[in-house]
């Protein structure tokens, strides 16, 4: 008799590609901000545009890592001091975070920028494009604020790579009581919309006995051998993932010399979907793996899940990300609403799950080119990094003035964030 049953997740994922749970809502076009705020914006971005790409090609000159990027928070702090706006650095327990205000009151929008670099390959995510669009959209809108109602923030957000400071910031309550969150990434090519994955880390310690690997070897309980065995499995996982699921790993400890049997290896594993159900899944997966790994090679396992917070799935909003793609068609970018190549990770999709939010894509480089390369670095520091500044920082602070200008715009945004199941906090796994 077999004993086995199907994962109840992986049959819920099969429900939901055969029913209609996630049809895209029936989109209208509305009517926004109007051609003459655009006209505007475009003048006032003309303006900025050298101090933008300077700002650009400060960050990118110098990277700094998570919650260590001073550089580049004092760099914003200055530029949007210069142009009248008061700004605070160090908001939310962060000393690298920053938020500043236009307007007064409701509604609410957040321009969200990030500025942290990669280790040894700096920006090689592009963060200083982020960054500069983001405060070229928050010093565009400025001027039309007060005549349109509500407030624009611009809050700056550290550790994107690995630190996950926008849900530090969350839970400082920085996205309390904001109407909808925006922000662009670059990348090999433009969308509105991307699969974003959801991801939580494990990071894994094996120990065994050491012993004289040629002497004594009889001695020993080698705990490299249950590190390779549990990566051999997970690789023999592979095939039976939900498409589109992820688990990639490195082994970062091995041990000292060959002649000494190793009593520690360790290990750091990403893992990756697109829904969080099926990423517990995965996690139920591998705890099982480890198990097996150290009993099979006679040694015993730490597994240690997220040192940082788990990120969530982006949940994208159709409506906002509809007026970004006419925005970009504006600038001649033209901008398909959906992507569909899974993307990586982020921690946006912890706002997007509490506030209507949109993370699009805009071009620097050629879609060969891999983001998190030394190639892309180039792209992202070039001519075409400073063309994405401009372009990005018109989408988001059009899509943001047409939010605070039309009604029926922010109707169908909230209408199509509480038909995805409304906001929700971020889940505390117990492992």
């Amino acid at each position: 008799m077999n004993r086995l049953t199907r994962p109840a997740a992986y049959e819920a994922y099969l429900d939901d590609l055969t029913g209609p749970a996630h049809a895209p809502p029936e989109l209208a076009h509305h009517a926004g901000a109007g051609d003459v705020i655009g006209r505007a914006v475009s003048r006032r971005l003309e303006q900025l545009g050298a101090e933008l790409v300077g700002l650009s090609h400060d960050v990118h000159a110098h990277p700094e890592l998570g919650f260590e990027e001073h550089h580049a928070a004092a760099a914003v702090a200055d530029l949007v001091r210069r142009s009248g706006i008061d700004i605070e650095v160090g908001t939310f327990g962060l000393e690298t975070s920053f938020r500043a205000v236009v307007g007064e009151g409701a509604p609410r929008v957040a321009i969200i920028a990030e500025y942290d670099a990669l280790p040894g390959i700096g920006h090689a995510c592009g963060h200083n494009i982020i960054c500069s669009a983001g405060v070229g959209a928050f010093l565009a809108v400025a001027p039309f604020v007060a005549d349109l109602g509500g407030s624009v923030e611009l809050i700056g957000t550290p550790a994107e790579e690995g630190g996950s400071g926008k849900e530090i910031i969350a839970r400082a309550g920085g996205f309390d009581g904001i109407d909808c969150a925006m922000m662009v990434h670059p990348g090999g090519a433009a969308s509105a919309t991307c699969v974003y994955l959801g991801m939580r880390q494990v990071e894994v310690d094996f120990h065994g006995l050491s012993a004289h690997a040629s002497a004594y070897p009889f001695m020993g309980r080698n705990a490299l051998d249950g590190c390779v065995s549990a990566y051999s499995m997970i690789a023999q996982l592979r095939q039976h993932f939900v498409p589109g699921d992820r688990v990639h790993g490195v082994i970062t400890n091995g041990g000292s010399k060959p002649n000494i049997v190793p009593d520690l290896a360790s290990a750091l594993y990403y893992l990756r979907s697109e829904r969080v159900d099926t990423l517990i899944e995965l996690t139920d997966r591998l705890d099982d793996i480890f198990a097996a790994a150290a009993a099979g090679t006679g040694t015993e396992v730490d597994v240690r899940w997220d040192p940082a917070a788990l990120l969530m799935p982006v949940r994208n909003n159709l409506s906002l990300a509809t007026r970004y793609v006419e925005a970009q068609e504006a600038r001649g970018r033209p901008t398909p609403l959906r992507s569909p190549v899974p993307s990586g990770s982020t921690d946006m999709g912890n706002v997007s799950v509490r506030v209507p939010s949109i993370h699009p894509k805009i071009a620097v480089s050629p879609p060969t080119v891999a983001i998190h390369t030394e190639e892309f670095a180039t792209y992202a520091g070039g001519s075409h990094g400073d063309a994405a500044v401009i372009d990005g920082a018109f989408g988001l602070a059009m899509t943001a003035l047409d939010y605070l200008a039309d009604p029926e715009l922010r109707a169908a945004t909230a209408a199509e964030f509480a038909a995805a199941g409304g906001p929700v906090d971020v889940p505390a796994l117990d492992r």
